[in-house]
């Protein structure tokens, strides 16, 4: 007979770090390596299970945050994977590609700017070419800059925000959605903001709402073709789009304090949800929201 073992408990308001934190501004998109503290993506602590094993998969914005959270965790899960970051983002990305190499899987990284309809076009072909297909689709990419008065917000700034946040994931989806076969998922990176609008994330908050319209409208287009789209609308997640602009310096400070946990998330503690939304046993869920906010935020 075999010892049973225990998991311990762990408190969620201390299992990692909690504010304040030190201002560190850095210039857009921001690097991983240089904040303080290093996010957690999972680079020790993800364990995979074989869950996705042979899958292939293409997550826009996998060189940090979020993206790299569910890049780990796809590979250690049996996933080959390529991921799209702009190409100042090559350092963090380096490091992703080797740790899914390390994990036994095949790791291509596709530098390019997805504001552009022709790079989002060849994003996808790049990676049906290295992958031989693509059967995972993560629009995770965004672009977030608080801006306290409308009055400040350029029309060129705006355009960004959408082009990153709206037209990108729709030009990708298109392009992918020739090669996905009944069983594939799209996977949606929506925010809280999407439910509950900060006043100085004007542009940015119109755009979480319009990734939970892709996500309900595309499942139900896509139901009958045995595809699956589902997204996720995390809370205050500690990551470069933050330091870089997404939030005031002096908001970086108390960041997730408001949370009912105390704390901002870590990107590795979103990284099942993207892993449950992709697996086969998660059959039944489309056109979901699933919410990771602290205890704030809808759903």
């Amino acid at each position: 007979m075999t010892e049973n073992k225990k998991q311990p408990l762990q408190d969620p308001r201390t299992k990692y770090p909690q504010p304040p934190f030190s201002k560190q501004p850095q210039p857009v998109p921001g690097l991983a390596s240089k904040m303080d503290p290093v996010p957690d993506h999972g680079e020790e602590s993800y364990k995979g299970s074989e869950r996705l094993l042979g899958r292939k998969a293409l997550i826009t914005g996998g060189d940090s945050g979020i993206g790299r959270a569910a890049a780990i965790a796809y590979a250690r899960e049996g996933a080959d994977v390529v991921i799209g970051y702009l190409p100042q983002e090559q350092s963090d990305a380096d490091e992703v590609l080797a740790l899914i190499e390390k994990a036994g899987r095949k790791g291509f990284g596709i530098p390019g700017d997805i504001t552009s309809e022709a790079f989002c076009v060849s994003l996808v072909a790049g990676a049906v070419e290295k992958l031989g297909g693509i059967d995972i689709l993560v629009n995770n990419a965004g672009h977030q800059q608080a801006v306290d008065s409308l009055l400040d917000i350029s029309s060129q700034d705006f355009d960004t925000t959408i082009k990153t946040n709206i037209y990108a994931p729709f030009w990708i989806t298109k392009a992918a959605l020739p090669h996905l076969e009944p069983g594939s998922v799209i996977i949606s990176t929506s925010s809280v903001q999407a439910y509950d609008p900060s006043e100085n994330l004007f542009d940015y908050a119109q755009t979480k709402a319009a990734n939970v319209a892709f996500v309900k409208s595309l499942a139900k287009q896509l139901g009958p073709k045995g595809i699956r789209v589902n997204g996720v609308a995390p809370g205050p997640v500690w990551t470069p789009l933050q330091t870089s602009g997404g939030q005031p310096q002096d908001a970086i400070v108390e960041f997730g304090k408001v949370t009912p946990l105390g704390r901002p998330g870590q990107p590795a503690e979103l990284a099942s949800i993207y892993v449950q939304l992709a697996d086969n046993s998660g059959s039944f869920a489309t056109g979901q929201i699933y919410g990771s906010a602290g205890g704030n935020g809808h759903p």
